[in-house]
């Protein structure tokens, strides 16, 4: 799974009412998942219309500021056509398939895993030595299928790795955020303990100092 060279590793989403969290999913191919919400070819139409709100690759320059924000290292030049830009709504579905089925129980659909290896198959992006620092660089001219094909690869190695069975959706009842238990005891429960796990722990504190009502006896 692709590490982040620079700074702390996760994306900055918001709630509801604004307020900014970090978000790790633990993995580059599970932080294309929060750009859409649910896959957008998904059969119930109350989903796709539910989660079409969270969608933010609109245009091929959304998918340029994505990567931007994501782990991978500084110094990205990508430029993204709107074919690509199709490819990555399509990929973006079958790893928010994938992930969900995984963190579930349920069987890989091979149509999604189809999807994946496909896109994997394309060459990626090429990482090499910058010849004046000495330093990380990326090879100029990237392009989006290049950008996708490192996501699908990434992807590849998650689900066929040692943190495959560490797939997990978030314990909240409202969030379907998915990520990878990267820690070492492994008992992440929560997209983000600043979101969903302090709101539990906030019920909890309630719920535990509720008095319960009870009806006297005659």
């Amino acid at each position: 799974m692709t590490e982040s060279a620079m700074g702390t590793p996760g994306l900055i989403l918001r709630t509801r009412e604004g307020r900014p969290y970090r978000f790790d999913p633990g993995a580059l191919c599970l932080e294309l998942l929060p750009t859409g919400g649910y896959a957008s070819d998904a059969a119930d139409e109350v989903v796709r219309t539910r989660y079409a709100a969270y969608e933010v690759l609109h245009t091929p320059a959304d998918l340029v500021r994505w990567a931007g924000e994501s782990r991978l290292p500084d110094g990205l030049s990508v430029s993204v056509s709107t074919a690509e830009l199709r490819r990555a709504h399509e990929l973006r579905g079958a790893l928010w398939n994938l992930a969900a089925a995984r963190a579930h129980g349920r069987p890989l659909a091979p149509a999604d895993l189809a999807t994946v290896n496909a896109v994997a198959a394309e060459p990626p992006l090429v990482p090499r030595i910058a010849s004046d620092s000495g330093t990380f660089a990326w090879a100029p001219d990237a392009t989006g299928t290049a950008l996708l094909s490192t996501v699908a690869r990434d992807a590849v190695e998650l689900f066929t790795g040692p943190y495959a069975n560490r797939i997990r959706e978030c314990g909240s009842d409202s969030c379907k955020l998915l990520f990878v238990d990267t820690s070492r005891p492994g008992r992440r429960r929560w997209c983000a303990m600043e979101r969903c796990g302090n709101l539990h722990k906030v019920r909890a504190h309630r719920a535990r100092h509720t008095p319960t009502d009870r009806t006297e006896e005659p």
